[in-house]
């Protein structure tokens, strides 16, 4: 069985802050915490940032092709 997830809002991907030590995008959550996921998740395919604070999240919008800006960043 799996849950109906609730996206609370989609963001691109160039709206996120990225954390190149902790690979990590982030993006301020209403809470005044910040939703986040990591680098690896949005190449394993996930897409859902989660807020470690409050129960919202919100859909990534992005493409494979910037993902690769990012990969190259780190490597």
């Amino acid at each position: 069985m799996s849950e109906e997830l609730t996206i609370y809002d989609q963001i691109e991907i160039e709206d996120f802050t990225f954390d190149e030590a902790q690979q990590l995008f982030t993006y301020p959550c209403p809470c005044g915490d910040r939703f986040q996921i990591g680098l690896g998740d949005l190449r394993d395919g996930e897409d859902v940032a989660v807020c470690p604070s409050c129960s919202l999240m919100v859909q990534v919008i992005f493409d494979e092709d910037d993902l690769q800006q990012f990969i190259d960043m780190i490597e």
